[in-house]
């Protein structure tokens, strides 16, 4: 049975399920855990890929769902209409903005560009000192090593200060990740 909402996690992630099943298993238990560990799933609000995953495992467990789609990607992503709230933005900006802007922590899993896009703005405003909320990759099959590496490779060419490194937060499964947000964030 959920507990009620005390929490909000938004969740970034591909449009596309990706080569390898684990990503679409780890996405469905993640949203399976947000809803019955009490957190609001804030996402994309796309019914496809590992978007859709997540978002139907939260509501299949009953979870409370907040999407944010852009206009021109309703028909593309398959706007899902049964999320417990759903806001349409006029662009790609205020679409992560008002995802972030309604989550007290930020989840990467597997995704392309788009998902990168998303994470990295979070990651740069958290290094500009615009916020402090956590941020955390699902690192699932060792998806997210190559970008784990390229991270290490910046700040160790003097592009980012040590530090950086700590505003993104690797775990490797679902209730690890689960695990940290109740530390984090409740």
């Amino acid at each position: 049975m959920p507990v009620p909402t005390a929490r909000s996690v938004c969740v970034f992630c591909g449009s596309r399920a990706g080569r390898k099943p684990v990503h679409a298993d780890a996405a469905r238990s993640l949203g399976r855990a947000l809803a019955e560990g009490g957190f609001r799933l804030v996402y994309g609000a796309g019914d496809v890929g590992l978007m859709g995953e997540v978002a139907r495992a939260a509501l299949g467990a009953g979870g409370e769902t907040f999407g944010v789609v852009p206009q021109h990607l309703i028909d593309r992503e398959r706007g899902k209409r049964d999320l417990g709230r759903l806001i349409v933005t006029e662009t790609m900006h205020e679409r992560k903005k008002v995802m972030f802007m309604n989550a007290d922590a930020v989840v990467a899993l597997p995704g392309g560009p788009g998902t990168l896009d998303e994470l990295f703005e979070v990651l740069t405003w958290r290094q500009l000192g615009l916020h402090a909320k956590p941020a955390f990759v699902l690192n699932t099959g060792g998806y997210w090593d190559p970008l784990l590496a390229l991270l290490e490779h910046i700040v160790h060419e003097g592009f980012a200060e040590r530090s950086f490194l700590g505003f993104l937060e690797p775990v490797a499964s679902v209730p690890e990740l689960m695990e940290r947000l109740r530390a984090r964030v409740g």
